[in-house]
């Protein structure tokens, strides 16, 4: 599972089909509707809100709105109405930072040219319910072991 930190628009059109289909898969497991990915690292940081499920219906309704701005057609029925407002949630510098270079090394088999347009991004826009501050990469990502981080 991979819920990305970066904004949508620096997602290809695989990043962003499986993006979705991710979170809508942490929208159920949120909801207490799986058995399976309910410990996933990457869900914590909703979890940490007032309102997980309305924190990740936030999440998806960003991937929604970069959808429309593509011309695709998401299904909006799949994302309930958050039911309390959510604050952005903190991110860090070395998360989106590490997340550029996960991002980079898919585009460049899959998008070259969206690699290097994303090699040109001086500063990295964070997803809608993310604000960022000077840190290392999030204790819950899971780092490789031949990573520089």
């Amino acid at each position: 599972m991979r819920l990305w930190t970066l904004h949508p628009r620096y997602l290809d059109t695989s990043g962003l089909v499986a993006c979705w289909r991710e979170a809508l898969l942490a929208q159920q497991v949120l909801a207490g509707k799986t058995k399976g990915y309910r410990y996933h690292p990457q869900l914590r940081r909703f979890r940490r809100t007032d309102d997980p499920v309305s924190a990740i219906r936030l999440y998806l309704r960003a991937l929604l709105q970069e959808a429309d701005r593509r011309a695709f057609r998401f299904d909006p029925s799949r994302i309930g109405t958050p039911i309390i407002f959510i604050p952005p949630l903190p991110t860090t510098t070395g998360q989106l930072e590490f997340e550029r270079n996960h991002l980079l090394g898919k585009l460049e088999k899959r998008s070259p040219a969206l690699a290097a347009e994303l090699k040109k991004q001086m500063r990295l826009i964070p997803h809608p319910l993310f604000f960022v501050r000077q840190g290392d990469v999030e204790a819950w990502e899971k780092i490789p072991a031949d990573s520089p981080y």
